[in-house]
């Protein structure tokens, strides 16, 4: 398989990117998957259900993908999120960034996916927002002010003997453990520590919708994973590491591809993930005939989710990635940037819940 796959890499990719994204896009609505959700539920209802189910699907993808490592079908040491070099600032501002205005935006990327393909206008303005936004941080105008914080602040990991920010790599080298012992014993230890605050919950273990959403989501990643680590090929003219789901840069590189398509050929994994996410949700909205054609309800609604899509956008391309590019699929590497990436998501989409409620509350 692995011969066919690197001799036809990039139809394996788009068509596979698109499969995987159309699977990811059903789960997402019909399962009402939203990290934003989830805080707002719990911020404001104390119910952790959803919250938990984001956990989950970052224990599941982390388990395939390691187990995917150790049976030699992707190198996870190659993809970006095992940099030698921690980019704390970007991980945690930008982290928190993409949270704050997720909130206002609607839901993160993913979210914004499914409810484009649910018939929901305002998530299609929002998307095209966020990717431009996306794009002016990574090589526009807020390109060069992005890349100057990266260095300034950026940690290199050989300082501890750290060979990249990889857990187990940076256990190893400051426990003194060799690299395998270390690996087992922080993937069993990541495992144990986020399956037992899902499971200790009598109302997530009884409620299929939610743990079959984290299950179903962190397989997608994985099968992300698989694909392009079954296609990746070194010795390739212009070789991609090995990436899995996430929707920031992918949003704007989709809507280049969009602009011009004849000239850029055949679509990447990151695009046809985006396209595919959109295809998903709309043929379950068809299926369970929830297709609604939604928009703004005013002004204030509409600026709202353009300002969020604006701190979404560049708040991701800091984070190199969003709730799923980085909450699960950066995570399931076990890096420790994507576990700082997470903190912030996490710290910025309750300090949004709270200035959103207080916002509404006023102009109640």
């Amino acid at each position: 398989m692995r011969d066919f796959l690197t001799s036809h890499a990039s139809s394996s990719l788009a068509i596979g990117g698109l499969l995987i994204g159309i699977a990811l896009g059903a789960i997402v609505f019909r399962t009402n998957f939203c990290a934003m959700g989830s805080i707002s539920d719990m911020v404001t209802f104390g119910d952790h259900r959803r919250f938990r189910a984001w956990v989950l699907a970052g224990a599941t993808a982390i388990f395939a993908a390691q187990w995917l490592d150790f049976a030699g079908v992707v190198d996870l040491s190659k993809s970006m999120y095992r940099a030698p070099s921690l980019n704390w600032t970007g991980n945690l501002i930008g982290g928190a960034l993409f949270g704050f205005g997720m909130v206002f935006g609607g839901g993160c990327a993913s979210r914004n996916l499914a409810r484009v393909g649910g018939g929901d206008v305002r998530s299609l303005l929002t998307l095209i927002v966020l990717g431009i936004a996306a794009y002016a941080a990574m090589t526009g105008v807020l390109g060069p002010a992005r890349v100057a914080l990266d260095q300034a602040t950026a940690a290199p990991l050989a300082a501890i003997g750290a060979k990249s920010q990889a857990l187990p790599d940076v256990a190893a080298a400051l426990f003194g453990s060799t690299s395998a012992s270390a690996h087992i014993t922080v993937t069993a230890g990541v495992l144990a520590v986020m399956l037992a605050y899902c499971l200790k919950d009598a109302a997530f273990r009884a409620s299929p919708v939610h743990w079959g959403a984290g299950i179903g989501i962190g397989l997608c990643v994985a099968a992300g994973w698989a694909l392009t680590g079954l296609t990746f090929d070194e010795l390739a003219e212009k070789p991609s590491a090995p990436v899995s789901l996430t929707f920031v840069r992918p949003t704007g590189d989709a809507l280049e591809w969009l602009q011009r398509a004849t000239a850029l050929g055949v679509p990447s994994f990151a695009v046809t993930t985006v396209i595919g996410t959109i295809l998903g949700a709309f043929l379950m909205a068809l299926a369970t005939r929830q297709f609604r054609i939604t928009s703004f309800s005013g002004k204030d609604e509409t600026l709202r989710h353009l300002g969020g899509a604006v701190m979404m956008g560049v708040g991701g391309l800091m984070a190199l990635g969003c709730t799923i590019g980085q909450g699960i699929t950066g995570i399931s590497t076990l890096s420790l940037g994507s576990f700082l990436t997470f903190a912030g998501l996490v710290a910025g989409g309750v300090a949004g819940v709270r200035v959103l409620e207080r916002l509404l509350m006023r102009d109640a």
